[in-house]
């Protein structure tokens, strides 16, 4: 199921800023800081992350069209801020979900195969991190 593009303007200018607030509280909660591949502005994109063996898997919902997502595919500088940590990453790429929840950590597997987004998940590593 995709998030129709309304739903996603209204969580980009409203539900995303209260969500940037509470995230650090909240075990598959962070936010993402990306920079924008036209206007090389930083921005800060609060997402359901999920723990991989060597990093993290974030489900696609509004679609690979999304700007967060062209944002981090275009290779700048990402980071995850989760949990009072900023944590550096590096794309993987995007797969299926099917094929993400088997790198999930079984601990979040049943939250992430909750979700009913069912095209796509982009992984990222933990800069440095041995795959």
């Amino acid at each position: 199921m995709r998030v129709p593009r309304r739903i996603a303007h209204f969580n980009k200018h409203v539900t995303n800023p209260l969500a940037r607030a509470i995230t650090p509280w909240l075990p598959n909660l962070g936010t993402l800081e990306h920079v924008g591949r036209k206007s090389g502005s930083r921005y800060r994109t609060p997402l359901l992350v999920f723990k991989t063996h060597d990093g993290y898997a974030i489900l696609i919902g509004y679609g690979e069209q999304t700007d967060w997502l062209k944002n981090v595919l275009a290779g700048g500088p990402t980071v995850l801020h989760k949990r009072g940590r900023a944590i550096p990453l590096t794309t993987r790429g995007v797969v299926s979900k099917a094929e993400a929840a088997a790198l999930v950590t079984p601990s979040s597997r049943p939250l992430y195969r909750a979700f009913p987004y069912d095209e796509a998940a982009l992984l990222l590593t933990i800069a440095g991190a041995a795959r």
